[in-house]
């Protein structure tokens, strides 16, 4: 039994103990010694982003079962363990999450002075607990981990907010978030009762009644819409990414969103394909309205940080609309654009991060011109506007491309909706570079500029290199996602 415990405890060390070694590590040194802080918190994710592609290289995409399967005995009167693993969904998540929170260490590195212990602190909890949910295999640990990562976020979001609405928003963020999960909760004790475990792997197997599929699927579906987030419960997001620092906002776009999504592919369309069946009208109306309607939103916004959070709102729910095609092209690219979706909003949030930061202002009316004076922010900016259009050649558009194709084979008007909502998205992203870097200069409102320094353009190189990666050769990706997204479709005899 020891022996058994010490090579899980070594294995389970790579990707997600190394995150919580390093968090628990700088809570014993003093606040004066901020440098070695932070020496520590960007080693621990380094390390940690490093180990993370080991399993993709040894991952085999020929089969649909979970891979690196690890046990640990957590409640076993019970039968509930601590039981993880990784398959073509999981996989590029688990790696975009280790990819980003480096960069946000990076990202405050200078910036978060007051509480620099406790900012390395949240961030690493954050990258544990989300790399942890991606590989969770148990049903009410699945339910416990996202649950969990709302407390490191609500204090980011309320410690290091830039506004005086950052309490509000913190409150509004975890609220909303925490109240629809009840109902998932609610939801897994019913598995329990009639299958005797948590085990993801054995209730995908278990046949469940017509009535209950639709019950435990609304009940998941409530606490998944809101994460996505979709119409109308998206109000939250908004408010937290406009009052959340700039790291916060990376970690919101770039991995928490996901975990709605994720939900969905994990939890409700396998194990419940009846009632996805009967649900997709339900999906398809909100998700559709939700891309047209939040695009003409963002076109109304005045604030940087709100008219790139109502655009993620769009994206999602376009992904949504993919992911209920209950196709393999819908299913398989409703993933990429999740994937693109964790380096180009994320990637422009650090652009309104770098200007705030100098300017000490989000308005869009306050800014123009910037090229003639900020030309590296003005390139990267152009760039991840070309991408969040989803032009050819970035990251966004084989996955967007594929979404239409399912959808279309499924309901036309549908698809030709979101079709008109990424029109519109090309439009309010060429509206707001436009606005801000075109134009003449605004010296009544800012009097100092003073372009991206070398480190801060070493951060935008990761991005854009992945973008053009996607892009370019999808290849890589959807071969290790095909095999599992095909099995996901014929488990659900969705074909």
């Amino acid at each position: 039994m020891l022996e058994h415990f010490c090579e899980c405890y070594s294995d389970l060390s790579g990707p997600i103990l190394c995150p919580l070694l390093g968090s628990i590590t700088p809570l014993f040194l003093p606040n004066s010694r901020i440098r070695p802080i932070r020496l520590i918190g960007l080693c621990a994710s380094l390390i940690t982003f490093l180990y993370s592609p080991v399993p993709r290289i040894q991952f085999d995409p020929s089969t649909a079962k979970s891979q690196f399967v690890e046990s640990l005995r957590w409640l076993p009167y019970e039968n509930i363990n601590f039981y993880l693993g990784i398959d073509g969904i999981s996989l590029f998540f688990v790696i975009l999450t280790t990819f980003l929170i480096p960069i946000c260490i990076l990202v405050g590195w200078s910036g978060m002075r007051s509480y620099g212990k406790e900012y390395i602190t949240a961030s690493l909890i954050c990258e544990f607990l989300m790399i942890a949910v991606f590989r969770m295999l148990d049903l009410l640990l699945f339910y416990v981990l996202p649950e969990s990562v709302l407390i490191p976020m609500f204090i980011i979001i309320g410690v290091w907010g830039s506004r005086q609405r950052k309490i509000k928003a913190a409150y509004q963020f975890f609220l909303y978030t925490l109240l629809g999960s009840v109902f998932m909760l609610l939801a897994i004790l019913l598995i329990l009762l009639q299958t005797g475990t948590t085990d993801l792997q054995i209730s995908l197997t278990t046949e469940f009644s017509e009535r209950r599929q639709i019950f435990l699927w609304i009940a998941s579906f409530a606490s998944f819409a809101v994460k996505v987030p979709m119409v109308p419960v998206h109000i939250w997001l908004p408010e937290a990414h406009v009052e959340a620092p700039t790291a916060g906002s990376v970690i919101l776009a770039g991995i928490l969103l996901k975990l709605g999504t994720y939900g969905f592919l994990r939890f409700s369309i396998p194990m419940f394909p009846e009632a996805t069946l009967s649900s997709t009208p339900f999906i398809y109306t909100p998700s559709a309205i939700a891309i047209i309607y939040t695009s003409l939103t963002t076109s109304r916004q005045i604030d940087l940080k709100k008219i790139i959070a109502y655009s993620s709102v769009a994206h999602m729910n376009l992904v949504t609309i993919g992911m209920f095609s209950r196709n393999i092209q819908g299913i398989g690219g409703s993933i990429l654009p999740m994937l693109s979706h964790g380096l180009v909003p994320s990637a422009l949030f650090l652009c309104v991060g770098f200007l705030y930061d100098r300017h000490k202002t989000r308005l869009v009316r306050y800014y123009g011109g910037l090229v003639s004076t900020m030309p590296n922010l003005s390139t990267i900016f152009f760039s991840s506007t070309l991408a969040n259009m989803s032009s050819p050649g970035t990251s966004s558009f084989i996955g967007e491309f594929l979404i239409l194709v399912g959808a279309f084979q499924r309901n036309s008007l549908v698809a030709t909706l979101a079709a008109l909502g990424m029109i519109l998205g090309a439009a309010y992203s060429l509206w707001l570079y436009n606005r801000v870097v075109s134009g003449n200069l605004k010296p009544d409102f800012l009097h100092k500029f003073s372009d991206l320094n070398g480190r801060e353009v070493s951060i935008f190189i990761p991005f854009l290199v992945g973008v053009v990666r996607m892009g370019v050769h999808p290849k890589v990706f959807s071969d290790r996602i095909h095999t599992s997204v095909s099995n996901l479709v014929q488990h659900g005899k969705f074909h």
